[in-house]
């Protein structure tokens, strides 16, 4: 059921997922009260169904108390992600037991798993005085869980069948010929009948559901005067007249990685760092696509060798497609290739270079002239010429000799990118800085993720009797992305 709108409308449609197989012959009871319920029936154009059902392996064992939930809990994630997938608004889940770890699952979608027991608590407040009896129709492992104390025991007092006719109740749902069979007479619905009665001979008034197989039955025990509520048909109503609900998911920060490798993880490290947190669970979610495949930055912008702007694209793409909600580059050189990319996305790339430039400004103010260590690739393509220049701020690079031992103490056979960080390739830094230094740079930028690596953020460091702030962009960018989040 397909929905459709007029030319110049708003799009309202409202599309749902129903996870089936979990009890097909309920799910299928649930997709037909779907289709059947007022608010569809009144405006059938809004609505969109996708009911998918997969082979589930432990469809047909019996919820006992001690149930593993494992297997369905993975079947119930992947069918909850294909669904995300398909654009769906809201995901349906007709299953009591699958509810037991609703949480969890929802902790790992975009989109809201609706509640039934919400649907429940709801409808139940409208019937049934505060302070009254609900029986229970539940299997063990349901009613062992605290499901239904957690969400009705704090105003109603819930009673369960007494053990034999709980013990009756099992297999006259799970048992060979039983209701999840399609038997839905005879001795199964004697079976149900009789674990009715006995929690209305526990003072029960009002018997709630705690098995949507049991909607397959509601009607010929209400036809037997027992006061019991079809769980489907609540949970259709709840799901087609409620409004959208928005879903609010925890920050999550991608990162294009392995540009490079070793500077990908000591970023990670000082977003960690920099993160005010107490425990793990305040710490920011980062998905990261460690990429070293992604073509030499520096040997495109010198030598017109191989473009990396679509290989950044895509890693950007991928990052957006599992739920980042922005992009940090730790790489200085990659964000000359930025520009080409930001326009295509839905997301932002966190700036590293105008974050650094921005905070020099707000810390050392105008009149400090500012030291570029990069490498040449970055110094030619001028970004961080650029920021400055909008920022108000003076950039001095290393003369073509002590360019190269930059370049060098990066790229040489001794490099910080062959996994060295102490002896030559500091040495020829430390030179190259001391040039900037008596060049009258006050503040040098760090423009190579790898340097921090060789030298560290410092607000006064000693270059041979010249003092001066070495500014490491991963650490600003870093400390912007935390601040970020807490916006």
């Amino acid at each position: 059921m397909k929905s459709t709108k007029a030319l110049g409308q708003p799009d309202v449609s409202r599309k749902l997922g129903i996870v089936g197989g979990l009890g097909s012959l309920a799910g299928g009871d649930l997709f037909y009260k779907l289709i059947k319920s007022r608010a569809v029936l009144e405006d059938q154009g809004r609505f969109h169904f996708l009911f998918e059902q997969h082979p589930f392996k432990d469809v047909l064992l019996p919820l006992d108390a001690k149930a593993n939930m494992t297997s369905r809990k993975f079947y119930v994630f992947q069918v909850c992600k294909s669904f995300e997938e398909s654009g769906v608004n809201a995901i349906m889940l007709p299953c009591f037991a699958s509810h037991t770890f609703r949480d969890e699952i929802q902790e790992e979608l975009g989109i809201p798993v609706i509640d039934m027991l919400d649907a429940l608590v709801q409808h139940v407040r409208q019937v049934a005085e505060p302070g009254s009896v609900l029986g229970v129709l539940a299997s063990d492992f349901v009613r062992h869980s605290g499901l239904f104390e957690r969400a009705l025991g704090e105003h109603y007092r819930l009673v369960y069948p007494e053990t034999d006719a709980q013990a009756t109740l099992m297999e006259a749902m799970y048992g060979v010929n039983g209701i999840k069979d399609g038997h839905l007479d005879g001795v199964p619905l004697e079976s149900v009948h009789q674990a009715c009665l006995s929690v209305e001979s526990q003072g029960a008034g009002l018997i709630v559901p705690g098995m949507t197989e049991l909607s397959l039955v509601c009607a010929d025990l209400q036809r037997r005067g027992i006061a019991t509520l079809d769980i489907n048909e609540i949970y259709a109503s709840f799901a087609t007249q409620g409004s959208s609900i928005q879903r609010t998911l925890p920050f999550k920060l991608g990162i294009v990685g392995g540009v490079g490798p070793a500077a990908t993880v000591d970023f990670m490290g000082k977003v960690v760092a920099n993160t005010p947190a107490g425990r793990d669970q305040d710490h920011i979610k980062m998905v990261v696509e460690q990429n070293p495949q992604i073509p030499d930055r520096t040997a495109n912008l010198l030598r017109a060798e191989a473009d990396p702007t679509m290989a950044m694209y895509a890693t950007c793409k991928r990052l957006e497609s599992a739920g980042a909600n922005a992009i940090a580059i730790p790489c200085n050189t990659a964000h000359a290739f930025v520009e080409r990319i930001q326009g295509h996305l839905r997301i932002p790339i966190v700036n590293m270079l105008t974050e650094t430039v921005e905070w020099i400004k707000c810390y050392y103010g105008l009149k400090k002239p500012v030291g570029l260590l990069a490498t040449s690739g970055t110094v030619k393509s001028q970004v961080y010429h650029h920021a400055a220049n909008r920022a108000g701020l003076q950039i001095i690079v290393p003369a073509p000799d002590y360019q190269n031992l930059v370049m060098e103490s990066i790229y040489g056979a001794r490099g910080v990118k062959a996994g060295f960080t102490e002896g030559l390739c500091r040495e020829q830094l430390l030179t190259a800085a001391e040039h900037l230094a008596e060049a009258g740079a006050q503040v040098l930028i760090l423009g190579c993720t790898e340097l921090p690596l060789l030298l560290p953020h410092s607000e006064r460091f000693d270059l041979g009797g010249r003092e001066v702030a070495l500014v490491d962009p991963t650490t600003i960018l870093a400390q912007s992305c935390v601040k970020l989040t807490q916006e």
